[in-house]
């Protein structure tokens, strides 16, 4: 009650995790005004953020339960990127598996890559519904810059790309030719992708890293698609699988877990992560007879 401003009914809560609808409804019942108590509107973005979390960002298979957050006042401070992108690599691969028959995660994501790189999925767009920049509020503040996949919230059409069944994509992708998909999606000669530049570290792309997610640990294998960076693509190594055995770590059960302390090691290599960029030699330097390939 104390940290998002109400009681959740009986049946609302599963252990450590609150439902989705609960959250929803409680949100859907506040009015934030300039007259709103401080510690009102506090709770109310702790609610928004829990909502944001479970509804989103790292959303469960079930899709209705959420995880608490344990410090909400430490949220600004998380790798929010990383964590989002730890959270779908376990959820697709755990999808892989022959007895799995549903995915979490921020789906959307994958939707986003797709149709920015498979020329025959990708929808035709119309405007964007929202404005794509920095905006200006109150006192002169500016907030940050919309997210790249704001774009993709407008209008689509599929006369030139199709709407099927899954067997029929299933097969388009198996028939797909070289040039039917967009390596350098976000070459950084692109307008829209300089507007961002700034936002960001571009290395950020190319770290050989460790991703953590309270329990989960993934790893960041950029060497394996060099040529989506402009860069020759050389023949990558085998992957680690010294740590295999992170897969079956899970968070079930295990809610006193200090998982700072329990993942201390690769913690302490995420920390060094900026003295591990791959660099290779740019693929127009090569030779005509490579470049097909």
């Amino acid at each position: 009650m104390q940290y998002i401003g109400f009681a959740p009914k009986e049946g609302a809560l599963k252990g450590s995790r609150l439902q989705v609808k609960s959250i929803i409804s409680h949100i859907s019942r506040v009015q934030i005004t300039p007259d709103t108590q401080n510690h009102t509107v506090v709770q109310y973005a702790r609610a928004v953020v829990l909502l944001l979390l479970g509804g989103s960002m790292c959303p469960d298979s079930s899709g209705n339960l959420v995880a608490k957050l344990e410090d909400i006042v430490e949220v600004r401070n998380y790798s929010w990127g990383s964590a989002v992108l730890t959270f779908l690599y376990r959820e697709l691969c755990n999808a892989s598996t022959k007895s799995r028959a549903a995915i979490g995660g921020a789906l959307q994501l994958v939707q986003i890559w797709a149709w920015s790189r498979i020329i025959l999925l990708c929808p035709g767009l119309g405007a964007p519904r929202v404005h794509m920049g920095q905006h200006s509020i109150d006192n002169n503040c500016v907030l940050p810059t919309t997210p790249y996949g704001a774009m993709w919230n407008c209008e689509y059409t599929f006369t030139r790309t199709v709407r099927t069944t899954v067997r029929v994509i299933r097969d388009i992708l198996d028939e797909m030719h070289y040039d039917q998909f967009i390596w350098q999606q976000y070459n950084m000669e692109s307008d829209v992708i300089m507007a961002y530049a700034g936002n960001f570290n571009p290395q950020l792309w190319r770290l050989i890293c460790l991703l953590i997610f309270y329990a989960i640990v993934e790893m960041h294998y950029p060497e394996r698609i060099l040529r989506q960076f402009g860069m020759m693509q050389n023949i990558p190594d085998q992957p680690d699988t010294r740590d295999m055995s992170l897969h079956k770590i899970t968070r079930s059960n295990r809610t006193g877990t200090d998982w700072v302390l329990q993942h201390i090691h690769y913690i302490t290599r995420w920390q060094r992560r900026y003295d591990m960029v791959i660099q290779r030699q740019p693929i127009s330097n090569i030779r005509d007879t490579y470049r097909g390939y």
